[in-house]
C-alpha cells in the first residue's frame, strides 16, 4: 500500500504554519500539503484542496468543522472513498499522522481524530 497524502486545509496562513511546525518537530518533509482559503471563493479553494489531494488516497485536516475548507473539500471529494476529511486540526494530530501514513484513510481518520481529542487538555 502506498503512503497517504496529508493536506492541511486552514483559514489564512495556519496551514503553512502547521505543516512548517511538523517537518520542524518531526524530522518529515513532504507528507503534508498546506491550502488557505486566502484570496478564493469556495470554488477555487475546492480547485486547490483537489489539486493538492491528486488521485491516491488521502486524509485532508481542516481547522473549523462548517467552515469554508471543510466545506469546499466535502463538495470537492464527496465521490472519493479514498479520502477522508478530518476537522479541528491540531499539531498533535498532524505530528502523528506523519508516522502512520502506511494505514487506510479510514483507519487514519479515526487514528488522527483520536489522538486530537486526546491532545486537548487544561492543565
Amino acid at each position: 500500500m502506498s503512503e497517504l497524502t496529508g493536506v492541511v486545509a486552514c483559514h489564512g496562513r495556519l496551514a503553512v504554519a502547521l505543516v512548517d511546525a511538523v517537518e520542524q518537530i518531526s524530522g518529515v518533509s513532504g507528507a503534508l500539503v498546506a491550502v488557505s482559503n486566502t484570496d478564493c471563493d469556495r470554488g477555487l479553494l475546492a480547485d486547490r484542496i483537489g489539486a493538492a489531494v491528486g488521485d491516491g488516497s488521502a486524509i485532508v485536516f481542516v481547522d473549523m468543522a462548517a467552515g469554508s475548507c471543510m466545506l469546499a473539500a466535502l463538495q470537492r471529494l464527496r465521490d472519493r472513498h479514498d479520502v477522508k476529511v478530518v476537522t479541528g486540526v491540531n499539531l498533535a494530530m498532524l505530528v502523528d499522522f506523519v508516522f502512520h501514513r502506511q494505514l487506510d484513510a479510514g483507519g487514519a481518520a479515526e487514528r488522527a481524530s483520536a489522538i486530537g481529542q486526546r491532545a486537548i487538555k487544561v492543565p
